[in-house]
Parts: structure tokens; C-alpha cells; sequence
């Protein structure tokens, strides 16, 4: 299931059928969203647009930034109800002193992802798109550095970011081949036109900056002689995959299984850690990378890598004495190469599984 969190927030979406807005809080407010609760009903007064679409409001004495519908003007006295506090303090809009204002109704989106928050999650893990193992080289040993660019290609053709490579497709940077690999682009039918020079990029610049002429990656389904926009529904191969996009939303955090190379599994969680700020007052946040194996030779293996932007470290967990002294004698050739790939190791830990076995 998906995170309780992004779960509430859709069902109030669905039920209330009304806008929901994000509000930022005054820097200088601490702990403001404690002053509310899920439920409760507040007035806001719209002050300054500081943005086209961004307003000043004075909520219980507080002033947010809140993304409001285009009917509301400054001035306006705006009903709001609290929906969330958490991951953001969140309201819907009930109604609004401006006459001319009306209640927004619920896009169809919003239902189905409401709908399939409800749903129980088929799969934990992002699959890889082809069966086959990502190496099949020759040799026995894989080619570390091809077989680094493979993982990166199989999370990155996952469809997990296919939204954010559409507007990278529409800003020129990322070309339409790339985006042909995605399963959202995998259906049954033909989802781009044949020919790809039929439809330009939303962005002239684009097509002035990349060489190839992208096709419109919105899906089309055939009708005849004539092609019409998909219906907003999403396909049934694409549902689980869409419940880990929500998923990795809400949890910042990313779970890929497959095969390695011929036979060898492996489980890789690549997760961000909440930005924190360091000794010297700068804003950094830190990522997780954790693979775990079982090895033919040394078992079962975690290894576990936490980097900050500045440094490493290093965490494995291994099943037997020794296998952890194997680690713990090579430990210092790891540490020397990637120190002269600039990437500094600050500390390493190898410890046994008191469980394993």
C-alpha cells in the first residue's frame, strides 16, 4: 500500500472535490502547521501576488505563500479547511468572498490516483524491462564500469522518471530514442507516431538545440485511419508502476531487483536522506545506496554507501567470519581506489550477520 501520508491526502482530494493548496510558511514561523488540525476550518485573507498564481495569505496570524485558482484577487477572505500537516501543511478550498469565484471541480487525475492509492501494491520492487541479466559478456568477471553504466540505465529506463524525462525531452536535452525505452511507451499499440519528424517538440528552441526532431511523447491510441488522444486512464501494466512513482514521491526512496549477470540477483534500495545543515551552516542532504547479494563464494553480502556530497561511507554486512575477513583484507585496495577517483572514504565498517544461518 501506498504511504499513509500521500493516502489521506488523495482520499480528501476525491471526497471534498475541491483544489487542494500547499501552503510555505513564513520562514521565521516555527512549527506553524501544530497550530492546525486535520479537519479544522480556518479564514485566510489574500494580501500581496507575489507571482502570477502566488499570494501572500494571513492565516491565523501567520502569513503563507499559497497557490490559489485564478479567480482569487488580493483583498479576497478565503474559506479554507485543514486536509494535511504532514509532508506539507496542505488545505482545501471551500469557498471565497470574490462573486465571482466558483468551486473548482476535481480533475479526473486526481480520482484515478485516488482510486489506485486504494489499490494494494503488486510489486515492491522496479522491475528491469528486458528478462535478461544486464551483463552477458563473454568473460567470466564482469566489466565493473560497463556494468555500473547498465544499473544506472536499468533505473533510469524504469519509467520512475518518465515525467521529469518528458521535460527534459520538451527542453532538447534528452533525446527521443531515450524515451522510447520507457514502459510508458511499451503499450500494445503504437503510442508515437512512425514517423518522427510528423510532430515537432512543444518548444521550437528545443528542436533548434537537438538534432533529432522528437516525437509528441503523449500517449495516442490508433483509431482507424485517424489518431485521438488516450482516454485519462492508465493501462494495467503501467498501475503498479505508477503506485511506486507515488511511492518514491512520498518516501524518497527507490527499490530495483533483478538479475546482475546469468543467475546472480540482486536487490538495490537507493534512497535520499532529509537535507540537514552542516557545521558550517550550508543546506546538504545525503544519499543511500544499499545493494544486498548472494554471493557464490562469500554468501550473502549488504553493502551499504552514504554519501553527503563530500565523502563516503562504507557499511557491509556480510554471513560468516570468514567472508567478513576476506572484506576486511581488501577493504584497504577499495578504499585506495576510489580515493584516487576523488572520492574520499571516511570510515568502514564490515560486521557479521549474528542472524545468518
Amino acid at each position: 500500500m501506498l504511504p499513509a501520508n500521500l493516502i489521506s491526502t488523495l482520499q480528501a482530494l476525491a471526497l471534498n472535490d475541491k483544489p487542494l493548496i500547499t501552503a510555505t510558511p513564513d520562514k521565521n514561523a516555527a512549527n506553524a502547521a501544530k497550530q492546525f488540525e486535520p479537519g479544522q476550518r480556518v479564514q485566510g485573507t489574500v494580501q500581496t501576488q507575489v507571482t502570477p498564481g502566488i499570494f501572500n495569505v494571513r492565516v491565523a496570524n501567520q502569513v503563507m505563500q499559497m497557490q490559489l485558482p485564478a479567480f482569487i484577487r488580493s483583498g479576497d477572505i478565503i474559506s479554507l479547511q485543514v486536509v494535511s500537516l504532514q509532508p506539507r501543511l496542505t488545505f482545501s478550498l471551500a469557498a471565497s468572498s470574490n462573486p465571482v469565484s466558483t468551486p473548482e471541480s476535481l480533475s479526473a487525475t486526481a480520482r484515478l490516483l485516488s482510486s489506485l492509492s486504494q489499490q494494494p501494491l503488486e510489486r515492491s520492487y522496479v522491475r528491469p524491462i528486458q528478462s535478461s541479466p544486464l551483463w552477458t559478456g563473454a568473460q567470466a568477471l564482469p566489466d565493473t564500469t560497463q556494468l555500473a553504466g547498465k544499473l544506472h540505465d536499468a533505473l533510469s529506463h524504469s519509467g520512475l522518471f518518465y515525467e521529469s524525462h518528458q521535460a527534459q525531452w520538451i527542453a532538447g536535452t534528452r533525446p527521443t530514442t531515450q524515451l522510447l525505452l520507457e514502459p510508458q511507451n511499451q503499450l500494445t499499440g503504437k503510442l508515437l507516431p512512425q514517423n518522427p519528424a510528423a510532430q515537432a517538440p512543444p518548444s521550437q528552441n528545443a528542436s533548434a538545440r537537438n538534432p533529432e526532431t522528437p516525437v509528441n511523447p503523449a500517449p495516442l491510441v490508433q483509431g482507424g485511419s485517424e489518431q485521438r488522444a488516450a482516454a485519462p486512464t492508465i493501462p494495467q501494466h503501467l498501475q503498479a508502476l505508477v503506485q511506486q512513482q507515488l511511492g518514491a514521491l512520498e518516501t524518497h526512496q527507490v527499490l530495483w531487483q533483478g538479475q546482475v549477470w546469468q543467475g546472480q540477483e540482486m536487490r538495490w534500495e537507493v534512497s535520499e536522506e532529509s537535507p540537514h545543515r552542516n557545521a558550517q551552516g550550508t543546506e546538504e542532504g545525503e544519499w543511500i545506496t544499499q545493494v544486498n547479494l548472494d554471493l557464490p563464494n562469500l554468501g550473502g553480502v549488504s553493502a551499504r554507501l552514504s554519501f553527503n556530497g563530500n565523502a563516503l561511507n562504507l557499511s557491509f554486512e556480510v554471513a560468516d567470519a570468514q567472508t567478513r575477513d576476506k572484506l576486511g583484507n581488501a577493504s584497504s585496495q577499495l578504499v585506495a581506489a576510489l580515493s584516487e577517483r576523488g572520492i574520499p572514504v571516511t570510515h568502514t565498517q564490515i560486521t557479521q550477520n549474528e542472524h545468518a544461518g
